[in-house]
């Protein structure tokens, strides 16, 4: 703990990237890899400062480049969290801001549709010539509707359609574009998904590539493979989980623990693969998860310090709910070791990639380019909030600005049970202290600014 919290009291300045105009010109079309993690909490890797588990391809990312201690995640459930990566828009405007449910072709539940007239980062891609997919978890739209994956800027997708199939590592079926893949709970998914993504940089080395990989570990069930658990028997004192909703595990916290490094083999296979086909200082490799770590299936947060410094964890908006890892390597472009304190989140991927790729951006996005930061060159802009909404247990709204404040408003759905709550995240990371009654006119300042963060949904209103 007292490692992770000090590397949250500073950051490192570096000097931007000197090399000669043939080099950089090069570097105008890399390939990108964006790798997200599925309920992965900030403190679950080595380089957050996680002791028990082992994680060193990832910890090797942010080694070699640039590791950011202010991002968050687009929201604190999957799908919007999804949608808003993809769109470039905060949970203020994003079209999809819950996890709803709306049938597929075949009649089986699947999310909410991404609408077909939003934009995504895999259009951006698309302009400049990419070939692009999307290899794991969708969960923005069900077969024949207008979300699949390959109406929004995918040329291949392989995985999950749906989130509440994705719960299950031995599952019946995983579509193959828009051909069901029969399995009948045999296979082991993510072992197929990291073929499928090793495959497709295979296919494409030789061209600009864009691969948005997106493993389900370590969501819950907590299942792996009796082989990959081995390493982790018998080291922690386990209490098994019965099942009820996910699968019964004898042995959650070994399970949890195999399950973290085994995403960890998969990053590395993906390094090693880029080193074979001889791409990898060409390509940017961006690791993060969807939300804060999760308290299913059995697995213990707390035993692990899942979360790090921060409190609360998925469905909430305390930091622990939305604060997220993220290191991202760019040989010869981020120098190595880099920790930066800028404030980013989720919806800035869409905007720094068109930034990257000089393509005009779609209007009415709430992302700012990251892209001054990593290169250190140009200026970077700075948000003046970090805006979130949640439609479960009773509706949340969060509010943060650059000076630290922060306000949490609960109950939103029913306004006379509404009640708020004020933290300074610089003074209070682990937002301990409710300073609402000490510091009305600041609750009422962040309260109006919320206000004009939103727009109405018509399927998420609170």
């Amino acid at each position: 703990m007292k490692k992770f919290c000090a590397l949250f009291s500073s950051a490192v300045l570096f000097c931007p990237f000197a090399g000669n105009a043939q080099e950089n010109a090069s570097l105008s079309t890399p390939n990108v890899v964006y790798i997200l993690a599925d309920d992965l909490g900030i403190g679950d890797l080595g380089c957050y400062g996680q002791q028990q588990i082992k994680t060193p391809n990832i910890d090797h990312i942010a080694d070699n480049g640039m590791k950011f201690l202010w991002h968050y995640s687009g929201a604190t459930v999957s799908a919007p969290s999804r949608c808003a990566l993809l769109t470039g828009k905060h949970m203020g405007h994003a079209a999809i801001r819950g996890n709803d449910v709306v049938n597929g072709s075949d009649g089986l539940p699947y999310e909410t549709p991404l609408p077909s007239e939003e934009t995504t980062v895999a259009n951006l891609f698309k302009q400049r010539g990419y070939a692009t997919a999307c290899v794991g978890k969708w969960g923005l739209g069900g077969p024949g509707t207008i979300g699949e994956p390959r109406k929004h800027g995918f040329d291949y997708f392989y995985g999950y359609l749906g989130q509440a199939f994705a719960h299950s590592y031995y599952p019946n079926f995983l579509h193959e574009n828009e051909k069901k893949i029969q399995l009948s709970g045999k296979a082991y998914s993510h072992d197929l998904i990291i073929e499928k993504a090793l495959a497709f940089i295979d296919q494409h080395a030789d061209e600009p590539f864009f691969l948005y990989f997106t493993p389900t570990i370590p969501h819950a069930d907590l299942d792996i493979p009796q082989e990959a658990m081995k390493e982790y028997e018998g080291n922690f004192c386990e209490t098994p989980y019965k099942g009820g909703g996910y699968k019964a595990q004898q042995n959650p916290r070994a399970a949890f623990a195999a399950m973290v490094t085994h995403l960890d083999r998969s990053v590395g296979m993906i390094m090693n693969k880029l080193k074979e086909r001889g791409i990898y200082n060409n390509t940017i490799v961006i690791f993060t998860s969807d939300n804060g770590t999760h308290l299913e299936g059995g697995h213990d947060p707390h035993y692990f310090d899942s979360n790090g410094p921060f409190r609360g964890h998925k469905r909430d908006l305390y930091e622990g709910g939305i604060r997220t890892p993220f290191v991202i390597q760019w040989p010869g472009v981020i120098p190595q070791g880099v920790i930066s304190d800028h404030i980013s989140a989720f919806w800035d991927f869409l905007p720094t990639i068109g930034e990257l790729l000089d393509v005009q951006l779609p209007d009415g996005i709430d992302g700012l380019s990251y892209l001054p930061t990593l290169t250190g060159q140009g200026e970077q802009r700075r948000h003046g909030c970090i805006y979130f909404e949640f439609f479960e247990e009773g509706g949340k709204q969060s509010i943060m600005t650059p000076d630290g404040w922060k306000l949490i408003r609960l109950n939103v759905s029913t306004p006379g049970q509404t009640y708020e709550e004020l933290y300074n995240i610089y003074t209070d990371p682990a937002e301990i202290a409710n300073v609402r009654s000490q510091y009305p006119e600041i609750a009422n300042r962040l309260r109006q600014l919320m206000n004009s963060q939103r727009t109405e949904n018509e399927r998420f209103h609170f």
